[in-house]
């Protein structure tokens, strides 16, 4: 994986565990949701239809009052009641019931067939007794009771919630109850909903997580074009500097040697054929020889100062012979010799340890660095250290000149070649270099580990 790659990787990466995090925390969050609207809602309902079925029982005993309270108990009013109780419904699956205390049905307007059966044993399918938990229920002062029932419209044992009373003077248990099939539906179909609620909202958060993959994606991409060009344009006036450095090094090399080497050592081959000429002659010319020949040696230890020169800009022979702290000396005195302006050069420490490729990296930074401060900076004085420990050596270049912009020199095609140039050459060797500059003046620093 290419290293844009990876960058576009990392980046979306966070984004989407994010949205995963995001995802679940909402899914969680509207599950506890539903289920507390469910819990509510079913409370709700339930007390609802409670509140309903006292009403129910207080209007069914309202209806037989006037018989009750006559204190009779003879057949006829027995029946009158039952009659009364019978012709009372709500809906097709709501009436009422009646059952003596021994569990004998005694009125079941929609199962008349039960009635005169003793249900006392009667249990639903979970063995659970259904008329002796209403009887005791009625005889603890009534309330509700949920227990199973056949549905007279489906046929079918359902979930129902009771509401029973007991008539003492009669011996009746009286009650009646709604079946909890429609409330469970009813909740289903909530559920149903915020269930779908629950995915749609998942699947906007897929949505947004896939356009904002996708944003970050074609981004990235844009931004990789982009930072592609600048890059290219970069490496283009990198290799343009770099062929006209070449070019101007060679220029300057067969300038030195035409006008400088070459037209000395024509100069000296004429004055040796002159002398040799003369000490052919007279004693005289044999003398005006001799001083010929000495002149011509003076020539030549020119020639060779030349030549150390011409070899020493190529590649100091100091750096190999004495090490990185007197090439930077001598640097610096050639330096200061040249410009006029004053160095203050200073080493410490063990700055010795350094690879030969590190140790060329650190001279030409100083050559690099001290060639701009002499054309762009105006600076009147420079400051070099050279500081050496176990873990690395440190170059630091000071100097009080007008300073510039190093963050738009840098991200300039065609300028700062020069800075790109030393911020490459550290790169190779896995050094760190940084440069800070302002209107007060600019420092150099660069770090290389001894290891390299």
């Amino acid at each position: 994986m290419k290293l844009k790659q990876k960058v576009i990787f990392l980046a979306i990466t966070p984004l989407f565990l994010a949205l995963c995090a995001i995802a679940l925390a909402v899914q969680y969050q509207a599950n506890t949701l539903a289920r507390q609207q469910k819990e509510t809602i079913e409370q709700a309902y339930l007390a609802s239809k409670e509140a309903e079925l006292k009403h129910y029982v207080t209007l069914a005993t309202h209806s037989v009052s006037h018989l009750y309270r006559s204190g009779r108990r003879d057949p006829a009013t027995l029946d009158e009641a039952k009659r009364i109780l019978s012709s009372l419904s709500f809906g097709d699956d709501g009436y009422f019931f009646v059952y003596d205390l021994q569990g004998n049905s005694l009125m079941h307007p929609r199962q008349p067939e039960l009635v005169g059966q003793n249900l006392f044993e009667l249990r639903d399918e979970q063995g659970r007794p259904t008329i002796q938990r209403l009887l005791a229920r009625a005889r603890a002062g009534g309330g509700l009771e949920r227990y199973s029932w056949v549905k007279p419209s489906t046929h079918k044992a359902a979930p129902k919630l009771g509401y029973v009373i007991q008539l003492e003077q009669w011996g009746w248990m009286m009650g009646t109850g709604i079946y909890l099939d429609d409330v469970d539906q009813a909740l289903e179909k909530v559920d149903a909903q915020q269930r779908g609620n629950i995915r749609n909202t998942m699947l906007w958060i897929a949505g947004i997580a896939a356009l904002s993959a996708l944003a970050v994606g074609f981004s990235g991409l844009a931004l990789n074009l982009s930072e592609s060009r600048v890059a290219d344009a970069k490496l283009k006036a990198l290799a343009q500097r770099v062929v006209e450095s070449q070019e101007e090094e060679r220029a300057r090399l067969s300038r030195d040697l035409h006008d400088g080497i070459s037209q000395w050592l024509v100069s000296i081959k004429l004055q040796i054929e002159a002398g040799i000429i003369r000490l052919t002659g007279n004693p005289e010319q044999q003398k005006a020889a001799q001083a010929v020949f000495e002149h011509t040696a003076e020539q030549l230890n020119n020639v060779l100062g030349e030549v150390r020169r011409i070899s020493h800009n190529l590649r100091p022979a100091i750096l190999d012979d004495l090490g990185l702290a007197a090439a930077l000396a001598h640097l610096a005195e050639e330096f200061e010799h040249d410009s006029g302006t004053p160095i203050d050069f200073n080493a410490e420490g063990c700055t010795e340890g350094l690879a030969d490729v590190a140790n060329t990296v650190l001279f030409r930074i100083a050559q690099e660095a001290l060639t701009n401060i002499e054309r762009h900076a105006g600076a009147s004085r420079i400051e070099i250290r050279l500081t050496g420990t176990p873990e690395r050596v440190s170059l630091r270049i000071t100097d009080n000149g007008s300073g510039f912009d190093a963050d738009g020199i840098a991200v300039h095609p065609k300028r700062g070649i020069g800075l790109r140039n030393m911020m490459e050459r550290m790169d190779a060797i896995g050094g760190r270099f940084e440069i800070a500059s302002s209107p007060a003046g600019t420092t150099v620093l660069a770090q290389v580990d001894n290891r390299s």
